[in-house]
């Protein structure tokens, strides 16, 4: 009896604990497979984000700090125009265009469909550049979009050739760009590629930032205001229905939606010293976008913090001197330019190597040489104990006093030492 008697017993134990564990299972895939746009499956990742693909970057070093399908080509939708407003800076930059240059609307422009964003452009409208750019930046304008590359390149086919040509320049193997705006489902760029192209944005041209957080824009004075598509900004605290997805410290970049794509955004925040490029690829709605890049930043704050593993000027152990010509020593003290800062894991005490130096020539070292005179390179490797990441910092090297020139008296007798010293030296190897 006893013996039959067990198993009815362990029944409803066995029947709790497979309830539990389905639950568990169930809470877990959730968080790991969610959906993306017209339930698309997320890909598999440890902090549940709802997303196709997701990177986040500090925006100081490139540093990669999460990334989920970092390299997989995938729609940008209007994160395309991040490579245009890139271009337009340019542009300017060089001085081939101006804010103020006037643009007359081309045909092709006019004729943009006004089912996406647009400020609604009439053939032969005049609008300045400036103008144009704050409407594709604030309220990703396509036909303002397309008036600005036919400015630049005479049509939007021959404005794609040039973004293709500096996505070759810039190093993003994955990008390939088939229209101006990113309404086509073809033009396709990995998250990694995208955060690379944000950064080389942010580092290049810092004023980016002065359009792509402004939060509402008139294009025409009589036209209701443009409200900034990013409704993550942290200037929205102050807007009623945009506060619960503000953000503090957020002040761009760039949305993007089509239906192959689904909601995507490239964004970046700052706070302190600290300041993170984020990319979410492929979310459900809207809103979802930034939800979703909000859980990457609150992991990035929560989670790292900057480290200096070197301090500027410091002695590297097996390159404290370098060789020179015609000093009245012959050799000076060399120190790192800048300090080596990584991002690490908080409480985590970060562990780097040297991995390459170089040092210039003695015959390009010839007194007197300034204090301050690079005079050389070494390169520093940090590697995450946990993901293995590896990550390179070069810094100059340069020295750390003055060299003054010997006189021709000191010279006439160190050439005759070295001279006997050669001779000496000579002898010495016949035997």
């Amino acid at each position: 009896m006893k013996v039959l008697g067990r198993p009815v017993r362990l029944k409803p134990v066995i029947a709790a604990g497979l309830a539990s564990w389905m639950i568990m299972l169930s809470l877990g895939s959730t968080a790991a497979y969610g959906e993306g746009y017209q339930g698309r499956p997320s890909t598999e990742n440890s902090l549940g984000l709802q997303v196709k693909a997701a990177i986040l970057v500090d925006a100081q070093s490139g540093q990669v700090l999460y990334g989920v399908n970092e390299d997989e080509p995938l729609p940008a939708a209007s994160m395309t125009k991040l490579m245009t407003e890139y271009i337009v800076l340019e542009e300017i930059s060089s001085g081939r265009l101006s804010w103020e240059e006037v643009v007359t609307t081309s045909a092709e422009a006019a004729s943009t469909p006004p089912d996406g964003s647009s400020v609604f452009l009439a053939q032969g409208d005049q609008h300045t550049v400036l103008e144009l750019y704050k409407a594709m930046a604030v309220g990703s304008a396509n036909d303002a979009t397309i008036a600005l590359a036919s400015q630049i390149s005479g049509s939007e086919q021959g404005f794609v050739e040039k973004m293709n040509e500096m996505a070759g320049t810039l190093g993003l193997p994955s990008a390939v760009f088939t229209s101006a705006t990113g309404l086509s489902e073809t033009s396709v760029i990995s998250v990694r590629d995208m955060a690379k192209l944000a950064r080389i944005i942010l580092t290049e041209h810092p004023e980016f930032l002065d359009y792509s957080k402004i939060q509402e824009y008139k294009f025409r004075e009589k036209d209701d205001a443009i409200v900034n598509i990013n409704w993550m900004l942290g200037t929205n605290t102050n807007q009623p229905g945009l506060k619960h997805l503000a953000y503090e410290g957020v002040d761009g970049m760039k949305t993007g939606f089509i239906n192959s794509a689904g909601y995507n955004f490239t964004g970046t925040v700052q706070r302190g010293d600290q300041r993170f490029i984020s990319v979410v690829m492929d979310t459900a709605t809207k809103s979802a976008r930034f939800n979703e890049t909000a859980k990457l930043y609150n992991y990035g704050f929560s989670t790292f913090e900057k480290k200096t593993v070197l301090p500027p000027k410091s002695v590297v152990e097996t390159i404290q001197t370098v060789q020179i010509k015609k000093g009245k020593k012959k050799s000076v003290p060399v120190v790192t330019e800048k300090d080596i800062t990584f991002m690490v894991k908080k409480g985590v005490e970060p562990q780097i190597e040297l991995v390459k130096s170089q040092l210039k020539s003695q015959d390009e070292l010839v007194a007197p040489i300034a204090a301050g005179t690079v005079v050389g390179t070494v390169t520093y490797k940090y590697t995450d104990a946990e993901t293995k990441q590896s990550l390179e910092h070069t810094v100059n090297l340069v020295t750390n006093a003055e060299a003054e020139k010997a006189g021709w008296f000191r010279l006439m007798f160190r050439a005759i030492g070295d001279f006997f010293a050669g001779l000496f030296n000579g002898i010495v190897n016949l035997f």
